[in-house]
């Protein structure tokens, strides 16, 4: 039982400048962290002891799943990073670390970097020694403090250069065992999340540089969320932006035959979709084609998508580059001949297609048939322009953005998009970071054959959780605490400090509460009571007792649940068991 006069909770009546969202203002206003520097907080004592609760929680899941918890060091050699498959997608976000009494190493060659996450490390620890097909089949994490560089940190703990993540790791000898291993885990971070008293979607997500076949999404719904989620209710279909597809193009579809031959036309001052589609030319943006240019891993390609659409940059990586990036204006002439406002893919209107390493389309310019695009020439367009006869076409893929309204692709229903906060992300890896040579994690199979570990890794952001918590579950006078996150369960205000009778009857319902299972912080506190149940209100302890003189001569106690707006008075004969009884119903 700790004391509130003894304690140290800086509370704020107004939220400070920097913060920007409803969880930013409320961690600062309820004494919960302190800005040290962009992107850099300190806990304070009540920020802690959720931090810790969130950490509890998320051991007690992963041990339940049969995770084994371990540390690895946050300051890693960065020749393991090196000699892994993602080193030029990451180093950008990674802080270097230069070596004590030594001139730090130069930017482009680190010595030593600080973890953003530890795949190129867990891999060579465990593959080290576990080398025995006897030996798959294990499953690690930890909870770490965690380094990003950040070039934006905003909203708090949100995009932090310095967070605290639990990311796990497991190691199996088939893909069908670390597909049961992947879904053992998703598993898991549902009970989590829920515990965590979280309203979260699971979602299909894109594997990015983590890479791997497959990966998914915990999302918490949120206006302030850094991602879209597309979902349909009643199918239960649900994807990031980056990886959701729609029923947008018919099974039976068939291609459109042309409806004539191409005809070229002058569009002087056209640059864009939308001037096209103006007076004088009327041509509707879902009968145009949009033709952008693209860098992979230094190799130019181009993407036609339908002049509604946009193209959904992640989906590109399935074409097999790492690297990418929106080509130059210098880049685009060379190849083309011609300036963005005036690009196309027709046969033969290409400057140099051999300076193109693919020109890729999305399927639903199949819904155009016939339509216009550029000429590759100075104010001039292509009309009647059919995919199947005059696109100069390599491959056909999904590379665009999902929109909401389109069928969803299960039921056929409407799409809805939500902007949501990921808080977890769980990724089937594969051999990818196994099958390294000198990095890698083998082991010797039945047969006496050298195999590499099937591998997956399981992230949750903790810090990153702690205040989604706070964003999902507040209201106008300050945070609705769930129960097994909050930094204590049962906050006891007595009205009158000091009052022999007020003070027996606190130690005893303390004791009470605390003998049930619950934290217990009591506000004895010299303060009027106003200012005591706003304080209270703003930390947002679930379970709330009053105990004042004025209850105290009329033989009763006030309990509040913090989430709900009724204050019930319980005679202090009835307190006690009624408080264990609360208790027990969270438990």
């Amino acid at each position: 039982m700790d004391y509130w006069s003894k304690h140290y909770i800086p509370t704020l009546k107004e939220s400070p400048a920097e913060a920007e969202i409803d969880s930013h203002k409320l961690l600062l206003r309820a004494g919960l962290v302190r800005k040290i520097g962009s992107g850099i907080y300190a806990f304070l004592p009540l920020g802690a002891k959720a931090l810790e609760n969130v950490k509890n929680v998320c051991r007690e899941e992963m041990d339940r799943a049969g995770a084994m918890e371990l540390l690895m060091p946050a300051v890693v050699p960065a020749e393991y990073w090196k000699a892994g498959p993602r080193w030029n997608a990451a180093r950008e976000i990674m802080y270097q670390v230069g070596s004590a009494g030594e001139k730090a190493e130069l930017p482009e060659d680190p010595q030593f970097v600080l973890g953003p996450t530890h795949e190129e490390i867990v891999t060579p620890l465990i593959g080290g020694e576990a080398t025995s097909y006897r030996d798959m089949g294990k499953t690690f994490y930890q909870v770490q403090t965690k380094f990003r560089n950040e070039i934006r940190p905003r909203y708090g703990l949100m995009r932090a250069r310095e967070f605290i993540m639990k990311d796990g790791y497991s190691f199996d000898a088939t893909d069908e065992e670390a597909t049961d291993t992947y879904k053992r885990m998703a598993g898991a971070y549902e009970k989590f999340f829920a515990r965590c008293g979280l309203k979260f979607i699971s979602v299909e997500a894109d594997t990015g540089v983590m890479g791997g076949a497959f990966s998914h999404e915990f999302m918490v719904p949120a206006e302030v969320g850094d991602d879209d989620v597309v979902y349909n209710i009643e199918s239960g279909y649900a994807a990031n932006v980056e990886k959701a597809t729609s029923g947008i193009i018919p099974t039976d579809f068939a291609d459109i035959a042309p409806a004539g031959e191409i005809e070229k036309f002058e569009t002087p001052g056209v640059k864009t979709i939308e001037k096209l589609a103006k007076e004088p030319f009327n041509i509707p943006a879902d009968q145009q084609f949009k033709t952008l240019l693209f860098v992979g891993d230094d190799k130019l390609f181009a993407v036609v998508v339908r002049g509604c659409d946009q193209v959904e940059e992640a989906k590109l990586a399935s074409l097999g580059y790492s690297l990418l990036r929106p080509a130059t204006v210098d880049e685009i002439f060379e190849a083309m001949g011609a300036y963005p406002g005036s690009l196309g893919a027709v046969k033969g209107t290409i400057k140099d297609r051999s300076k193109l390493d693919g020109v890729y389309a999305d399927e639903a310019v199949r819904l155009v048939g016939n339509g216009v695009t550029g000429a590759n020439e100075k104010a001039m367009h292509l009309k009647n322009v059919n995919v199947s006869r005059d696109l100069d076409i390599d491959k056909f893929g999904d590379f665009r953005k999902v929109q909401a309204g389109e069928p969803c692709p299960i039921s056929g229903q409407p799409l809805e998009i939500q902007r949501a906060i990921e808080v977890g992300h769980i990724f089937k890896l594969g051999t990818k970071y196994s099958e390294n040579t000198e990095y890698g994690a083998h082991y010797v199979d039945k047969d006496g054959n050298r195999q590499p570990a099937v591998m997956g890794c399981y992230g949750i952001g903790i810090s990153r959780t702690l205040q989604s918590i706070i964003e999902q579950c507040h209201d106008k006078n300050g945070i609705v605490w769930p129960w097994h996150v909050a930094p204590y369960q049962v906050l006891i205000i007595t009205l009158d400090p000091g009052m022999e009778e007020a003070d027996a009857l606190t130690a005893k319902l303390g004791a009470a509460a605390e003998a049930a299972g619950a934290t217990v912080l009591v506000d004895d506190r010299e303060e009027r009571p106003g200012f005591k149940f706003k304080d209270a209100d703003l930390i947002g302890i679930p379970l709330r007792i009053t105990i004042g003189g004025r209850g105290l001569k009329n033989g009763e106690v006030e309990m509040k649940w913090r989430d709900q707006g009724d204050m019930m008075k319980v005679s202090i004969a009835d307190a006690e068991s009624t408080l264990v009884e609360a208790i027990r119903s969270k438990s």
